[in-house]
């Protein structure tokens, strides 16, 4: 069965048929050689719809047509095949992939794993597994991850995790998980971020403090922070600004004391800036 199937020679993807193993695609072997001879979706179409084939789709094709095949090919393997097959395999079988040798495979399980299996992969090996993992455990689960070793996994327990266990995450080593902490925390926690060491974090903590604790970051290094604190504090902690070295900072001190028209000339407070640039614009340090 090598030879005559007028799909062999041809792959309906333009990707030429090739077993998993290598070579030409051989159904002698395959344990479903017998649906060759049925029809479409019935059987199965050698470049198309093959398990056999080392092109993923035309597994997934298969396994699309046949669903109830799954479970006995778990442990096929071809890492791709176990992979798919995962997709469709009742979730009662799928504790037996858990420490499957291929991260592919394992990360399928990770999407459909019963949530209450699913911490028994919180210390995957591989981080896309732990992420996949931080998506759906619930909330209150998540402090099986607090400790992970990679950021984009933390970043995503910061996220989800209940708001009185994250400022256990405030101090993380990675600015990216501690914006998202200063995003979501809570006084009088968040005022604890105020003297953070990445500017972006202490920005973001300004443009959420009560204002009248802005006073904490009038006189903040970064340009961006002190924009904020002019833009949101009470008029008099803003005009305090009023000559800031900055003149994004003196532009915004100038348009808060306009829309209250006070009597003093706005001259006498800053002079006009000289450019537009904008607090998100984040290029060469500046101020």
């Amino acid at each position: 069965m090598t030879t005559d199937h007028p799909l062999l020679s041809r792959g309906t993807d333009d990707i030429a048929p090739v077993h998993w193993q290598g070579g030409a695609l051989d159904c002698t072997d395959c344990p479903h050689s017998q649906l060759a001879a049925l029809p479409g979706p019935e059987g199965c179409q050698p470049g198309h719809a093959c398990m056999q084939d080392a092109y993923a789709l035309r597994i997934v094709r298969f396994f699309r047509w046949h669903p109830e095949l799954a479970v006995q090919n778990l442990s096929h393997p071809y890492f791709e095949v176990r992979a798919i097959a995962a997709r469709h395999a009742s979730v009662f079988h799928l504790t037996a992939l858990i420490n499957d040798p291929d991260e592919t495979v394992r990360m399928q399980v990770a999407l459909r794993l019963p949530l209450g299996q699913l911490t028994q992969l919180a210390r995957d090996p591989h981080r896309e597994v732990r992420m996949r993992v931080a998506h759906r455990l619930p909330p209150s689960g998540l402090a099986a991850l607090l400790g992970d070793p990679d950021y984009g996994v933390r970043e995503l327990v910061a996220r989800r995790l209940p708001l009185p266990l994250l400022p256990s995450l405030k101090h993380d080593p990675d600015r990216t998980v501690r914006v998202r902490v200063a995003q979501r925390l809570e006084m009088p926690a968040l005022l604890t971020m105020a003297h953070d060491r990445e500017p972006e974090v202490r920005r973001v903590v300004a443009e959420r403090l009560p204002v009248d604790l802005l006073t904490h970051l009038r006189h903040d290094s970064d340009w961006r922070v002190r924009w904020e604190v002019a833009r949101r504090a009470p008029l008099a902690l803003a005009l305090t600004l009023a000559h800031d070295p900055d003149p994004e900072v003196r532009a915004q001190v100038t348009e808060r004391h306009a829309q209250v028209a006070l009597p003093t000339p706005v001259a006498q407070l800053a002079p006009s800036p000289k450019n537009t640039r904008t607090p998100q614009q984040t290029g060469a340090p500046h101020g």
